[in-house]
């Protein structure tokens, strides 16, 4: 659904973007994260047709983003981070002129605003001018707009920006409705939960490169090594040692729990467990330690660059 090439833009001397290979497949969403100034925004708007690549090649839903830019924006629905909302119109009437924008006939204009204003909750205020939305209401809206043609390619800056939790958590779940078997997503945001909440693949891009890409348990593994568990006991273990297999290596101990790394959890977990049991020792759980995709991003953020 979304693939570049090497893909690249330049602005006088400075490469904004630099060699950029990306691949969206249909019924995905990845995450694109990097500081800003990183190239994110940059990248979206050659995806959409509106810049055009120095160098190398990007195709969104099929098309050429060079060769065939209408047929990319048709397939598109964006929202960036600047809405460009029309402050003087009422919600429904702004959503109806986006629609006749995209060619759809009355009878659907009506019935996807009105769909898409009560599945963000913005229905009784369809009437009301946009000047007197929240800033967060004013997202929803964005959002209703680059659906409202049902695209089969989503590009999202920051969806839950000034959203207050409840809202936030709306249209999270909204965004995983829409990943689809036909649809293809790509969030950039700077909420790292969120891209580790919504995201099968997540890509990392620092000045213009991306410097890591992968899904989020492959990233874990290549930035923070292999996963750590921790065993608790109900008593305390008065220095009694503990064996672990070949697999899998101690990392910490206290009186009363232990923590190992093993790249083979399946084989080792079982026997770690029995050989514990086997021992008489009042194991009351084995817990895999949380890692996060934050931890991941300022790994991979503050190592030097290559």
């Amino acid at each position: 659904m979304i693939e570049t090439r090497d893909l690249a833009k330049r602005f006088d001397n400075f490469w904004a973007v630099d060699g950029i290979n990306l691949r969206v497949e249909a019924g995905q969403v990845l995450a694109l994260l990097g500081p800003n100034g990183a190239g994110k925004t940059t990248t979206v708007r050659m995806l959409t047709s509106i810049l055009r690549p120095t160098r190398g090649q990007a195709f969104v839903a099929g098309y050429d983003v060079v060769e065939e830019p209408a047929k990319v924006r048709a397939s598109v629905g964006i929202l960036t981070e600047h809405h460009g909302l029309y402050n003087r119109m009422p919600a429904m009437e702004y959503l109806d002129f986006f629609g006749k924008a995209y060619d759809l006939d009355l009878e659907t204009r009506r019935a996807r605003s009105q769909q898409l204003l009560q599945e963000f909750g913005l229905f009784d205020s369809g009437a009301r001018r946009i000047a007197e939305y929240s800033k967060g209401m004013r997202q929803k809206l964005a959002l209703a707009r680059a659906l409202l043609h049902n695209p089969p390619i989503l590009l999202l800056d920051e969806p839950t920006s000034a959203m207050d939790p409840e809202s936030s958590h709306l249209v999270r779940n909204s965004i995983r409705d829409l990943r689809s078997a036909s649809r293809a997503i790509v969030i950039c945001t700077h909420n790292l939960a969120e891209a580790e909440d919504l995201a099968d693949q997540i890509a990392i891009i620092r000045q213009g490169k991306i410097i890591a890409s992968g899904t989020p348990e492959a990233l874990k593994k290549q930035y923070l090594g292999p996963a750590e568990y921790e065993v608790r006991f109900g008593a305390t273990l008065n220095g009694q040692p503990i064996n672990l297999p070949a697999s899998a290596r101690l990392c910490s101990m206290g009186q009363d729990w232990f923590r190992f790394q093993t790249n083979s959890p399946v084989e080792a977990n079982p026997l770690i467990l029995k050989s514990l049991l086997d021992q008489g020792l009042p194991v009351l759980g084995l817990y895999e330690i949380p890692r996060s995709v934050e931890q991941v991003y300022i790994n991979a953020i503050s190592a030097p660059q290559e």
